[in-house]
């Protein structure tokens, strides 16, 4: 067998610990996680889950000598996830879905007398725009008496995030980026009115927990209301009162906001009908010969790029800066697909850092998977010129992500260019049309060009050089 990597992301689980072996994904279990998962694949309802695809799909497997010397005591295989991603890159209604996917789980868990002992959101991937719980080890036997002790991981990592943007219109994905635990009730509290604690959720979720824990340290408020609802004679159904509860407060929340810079910026554009269809041929053709396993689409904005090489592609990785932007394409792709175009929100000029423990639990954008095709249309200008940075850096930046380009340089005469460089009170030294194609051709073999009708805008075909 292949030699085994270990998924740093797996860490804090005592009772199990993801590996890879080649494109394979291994679970190795303790003696505690065999009996739960033994448990649990006899139930009903994690079969008809798996065939649905709400969970990731699993099989028990011989073990390797590796685990097995380490302890372990039995092994199984997941179906791997193509792209894996992290709360802080999902557009609000994809963390809203999770969220659903979460509550639905324990409650259909709890039916069958299971329950799910924690409630991270980094335990839900996609395929897609299909969200899959892949925490198999999550799920565990409910002992008679016990509350759900996931209750305020759901409210940190889920709804704290979820009430932040639809009541108050502020983006969580800073918050998250900063605190794999999420947001503290006592913080998040402190943002919302009086008058917010007649919204949904505010009263109950908010303010009454930022209470409870300022009335005690997290540790003595959990072991202290664990034993008084066991002495209560705390019965199940108040669980799923609680999580039925939950489902109706995030099913109606709503992120109202309608317009943003980028999110109408294909209808805004200055391309006629003719460049348009000229550029959509080019890119689409260069998919097509190509037939990449997995493209990143880099300031996809609205996704019409990304679900036009979907077709030819395995998967897509739709990514913008633009939050509303990537919440449009998230709606656009659950209504008409394709299935295989991730959106995610990320901000290429400060993209995701390696985070966690020794750096190590929650990897770089990069680390995540190597593109077969880049798409890099008209965002390069917007690289150099708004976020500052060398295009001899954003170029080096592509050459090593090590796949085919798309690339479209817009060069210093375009309006929209014309009105950056306004904006930063005069020309770009490093960004005159010369200066780049020569770098470019420096770093990149041009497989194609083509320069649109407007002489403005010029297309290319690249592969990187070999050192």
């Amino acid at each position: 067998m292949t030699s085994l990597r270990f998924d740093a992301g797996s860490f804090r689980d005592r009772e199990g610990r993801v590996v890879y072996s080649g494109d394979r994904v291994l679970r190795a279990l303790s003696p505690r996680a065999l009996d739960a998962w033994e448990t649990l694949a006899a139930t009903a309802f994690f079969e008809r889950l798996s065939d649905a695809g709400k969970v990731v799909a699993t099989h028990r497997v011989e073990m390797p000598e590796e685990l097995a010397a380490e302890g372990w005591v039995a092994t199984l295989e997941h179906r791997r996830i193509a792209f894996v991603s992290y709360p802080y890159e999902w557009s609000f209604g994809m963390l809203r879905d999770a969220a659903l996917l979460q509550l639905e789980l324990l409650r259909l868990a709890l039916d069958d007398d299971m329950i799910l002992k924690d409630a991270s959101s980094y335990n839900v991937q996609w395929q897609g725009t299909h969200p899959v719980f892949i925490d198999i080890a999550s799920f565990e036997t409910w002992i008679d008496g016990d509350p759900w002790a996931g209750y305020l991981q759901f409210c940190q990592l889920y709804l704290y995030p979820l009430l932040l943007t639809a009541y108050l219109d502020v983006g969580f994905h800073p918050w998250l980026r900063g605190s794999l635990d999420g947001i503290g009730a006592e913080e998040i509290n402190r943002l919302f009115s009086w008058w917010d604690r007649l919204r949904p959720g505010v009263a109950t979720d908010v303010y009454l927990q930022a209470r409870l824990q300022a009335a005690h340290a997290k540790t003595e408020a959990v072991n202290s209301l664990r034993q008084e609802l066991r002495g209560a004679g705390f019965r199940k159904q108040m669980i799923v009162h609680n999580v039925e509860r939950l489902e109706k407060i995030v099913r109606r929340l709503r992120w109202r906001r309608s317009e943003s810079e980028w999110a109408s910026y294909t209808q805004a554009c200055s391309y006629d009908s003719e460049d348009r269809d000229q550029k959509h041929h080019f890119v689409e053709e260069a998919a097509r010969r190509l037939r990449p396993g997995l493209v990143w689409d880099l300031g996809c904005n609205t996704g019409d790029y990304s679900c036009l090489v979907a077709e030819h592609a395995d998967y897509v990785v739709a990514i913008d800066g633009d939050h509303l932007a990537v919440e449009h394409l998230y709606r656009r792709l659950m209504a008409d697909g394709p299935s295989n175009v991730l959106p995610l929100c990320i901000q290429l000029a400060d993209p995701s850092p390696a985070l966690g423990w020794r750096e190590r639990e929650r990897r770089t954008l990069s680390e995540r998977g190597q593109p077969d095709l880049v798409l890099c249309l008209a965002l390069i200008h917007h690289l150099v010129i708004t976020a500052n940075l060398p295009v001899t850096e954003v170029l080096d930046w592509l050459a090593e992500l090590g796949g085919n380009l798309v690339l479209e340089l817009v060069t210093e005469s375009d309006p929209m260019v014309q009105r950056l460089l306004r904006n930063k009170g005069g020309a770009v030294h490093d960004y005159e049309t010369a200066f780049v194609v020569a770098r470019i051709e420096e770093r990149f073999e041009v497989l194609e060009r083509k320069e649109l009708q407007d002489g403005l805008r010029h297309l290319y075909l690249l592969q990187p050089r070999q050192s």
